[in-house]
């Protein structure tokens, strides 16, 4: 009997602290929470599944009830007059019932907003987005996160009111924010996401020392990789192991043109091949000239993603273009994806290409210009960060090289940037035009390089899809409507999409790890016969079609990136 009594009220004292707790919730930050809850479950520029789209709801959920409660601390701050208790009791029911109608509309709409984005994507809509399960795992997930905040706003206040025993109250409050300050960015830094990288770092050097199915060291002497090979076949990685070994043949080559043809060279020095990058880049530069690289008609300077991957879209289309008489040469600089290595540590990417293309073009312009391949850059996003800014306009402006062929170049990229702010006035920020077009010009699922447009002697091409997170992401999504969603949209983009302050900023950034999700042509997927349309343009394959360009689109198969 007694232990039953003793049971039951502590059920009643654990009722009545959960009763306590939800009535000290700021009823203006639970208004914002459903504010940014409601925005963040309309369109974004991916579709999402349940489970993510009520992490990101979550997410949005404790981000908003912080900003309301902000705003209301700024509020309380200017001391300024408040209203009748009875106003106050009539303006909350209007902000309720509006408030509500909101939260109710918008969760309506969400099967319909994501298959808005679905179609656009060719991809089977969907019979229902789970409006409720969204919203259940949103709350859970807000909710650990305000209670995580509020947990952290304890510790403020006990350790200030310690120290108002020593110190006055605006010192005691200073230092204690200090010390809580400095507690969570050593714990979020030193623990939580070093742990998380590291954990991440693991995976994926693990991964990286496998070997794919289907994939076997070169039997042949020139062949990187091979035995005679300046490479070591098992130092050269995962990735770099299958853009050895699956690239097309001669025999491939030959069937498309129906023609004899060359076997194509690629070379390829992973992270392993070398103590450091500029040996690498020696490494690969040697591995090349042993190859006859320099004896080919065109030479391109590839720099892969930040797993160490070459988009065979990329790569195979301009062996095929060329009819094998190619050499492509790369060097891994990470094996961590791309949008992990962009947040980590994106001036790898620059640093490798930039001594990779160094050593290549060192030895390109001793050669006699009529007696060398020409030579061009191609990078896939981190890639493409790195690509641009390897060959710098003071090493070049003597004797330049031919262009390049860049695809989602990702948003910390400065020359893109600057020419995509520099574009003509007439022109949207998904599809730029540049000045006259004779030395950039950008594409994207519908080619719009083949104009009368005058080319110069360089020539840049970026492929950049409207719906691509990867591109778009930026910092200013927080408090400015980017150019993207002026004007006209991309063929891509849901024209439910709308700009909302902070949540667009995290559903965009949301969409950054699942940029590959969709099919082949949006997103940060690039399709083959985009590649295609871009080479052509860039180096301008003799005896070359459009109705090649469909073929060879047909033959190479869209790998998901990675």
């Amino acid at each position: 009997m007694g232990s039953s009594c003793t049971l039951e009220a502590f059920f009643v004292r654990l009722k009545k602290l959960f009763l306590r707790y939800v009535r000290s919730f700021s009823f203006i930050g639970l208004v914002f929470a459903t504010l940014f809850f409601s925005a963040s479950v309309t369109p974004s520029l991916l579709p999402r599944n349940v489970v993510f789209q009520g992490l990101l709801s979550g997410f949005a959920i404790a981000v908003g009830y912080g900003v309301g409660v902000t705003l209301l601390h700024i509020y309380e701050f200017f001391q300024i007059p408040e209203p009748s208790l009875r106003f106050q009791r009539k303006l909350k029911w209007i902000i309720v019932g509006i408030v509500s109608i909101i939260f109710i509309d918008f969760l309506r709409r969400m099967t319909y907003w994501q298959n808005s984005l679905r179609v656009l994507m060719e991809m089977e809509p969907l019979q229902s987005a789970y409006p409720i399960r969204t919203a259940l795992i949103a709350v859970l997930f807000g909710s650990l996160l305000v209670a995580l905040a509020r947990a952290i706003r304890l510790v403020f206040r006990l350790i200030s009111r310690r120290l108002k025993r020593f110190l006055p109250p605006r010192v005691a409050y200073t230092v204690s924010m200090v010390v809580v300050t400095l507690a969570i960015f050593f714990i979020a830094n030193g623990l939580i996401a070093r742990g998380l990288l590291n954990a991440a770092d693991s995976f994926f050097l693990q991964a990286d020392a496998l070997t794919d199915p289907g994939v076997q060291q070169p039997a042949g002497p020139m062949v990187c990789g091979s035995e005679d090979s300046l490479i070591p076949w098992s130092s050269i990685g995962r990735h770099g192991k299958v853009f050895i070994a699956l690239g097309p043949s001669q025999d491939d080559i030959d069937d498309f043109w129906q023609a004899e043809t060359m076997q194509p060279i690629r070379v390829y020095a992973g992270m392993r091949s070398a103590d450091t990058k500029r040996q690498q880049a020696k490494l690969a530069l040697d591995e090349l000239i042993r190859l006859g690289g320099f004896r080919r008609s065109v030479l391109v300077v590839a720099t892969p993603t930040g797993t160490g991957w070459l988009d065979p879209g990329a790569v195979d289309s301009i062996e095929y273009m060329h009819r094998g008489d190619t050499a492509i040469v790369s060097t891994q600089y990470s094996y961590l994806p791309s949008w992990i290595t962009i947040l980590v540590d994106p001036e790898r990417s620059i640093e490798s290409a930039r001594y990779l293309f160094e050593e290549v073009y060192g030895h390109w312009k001793t050669l006699p210009p009529d007696d060398r391949p020409k030579l061009y850059l191609q990078g896939l996003s981190l890639g493409a960060l790195g690509s641009e800014l390897s060959a710098a306009w003071y090493t070049i402006l003597e004797d330049p090289h031919h262009g390049a062929v860049w695809s989602g170049p990702p948003f910390p990229s400065r020359q893109w940037a600057s020419v995509v702010r520099s574009r003509n006035a007439d022109t949207p920020a998904w599809l730029p035009e540049f000045r006259d077009g004779a030395m950039v010009r950008f594409t994207a699922q519908n080619n719009s390089l083949d104009n009368d447009q005058r080319w110069g002697p360089i020539r840049n091409v970026y492929i950049q899809y409207a719906s691509d997170p990867m591109v778009f992401f930026s910092p200013d999504l927080l408090v400015r409507r980017p150019d993207w969603l002026l004007g006209q949209r991309g063929p891509d983009v849901s024209p439910h999409l709308n700009w909302y302050p902070i949540v667009t900023f995290l559903k965009v950034g949301f969409d950054l790890p699942m940029a590959i999700s969709v099919p082949s042509g949006y997103g940060h997927n690039y399709a083959p016969a985009h590649y295609i349309d871009a080479w052509a343009a860039v180096t301008a394959p003799s005896e070359w079609t459009p109705e090649k360009s469909k073929q060879l689109a047909d033959r190479i198969v869209p790998v998901i990136p990675l």
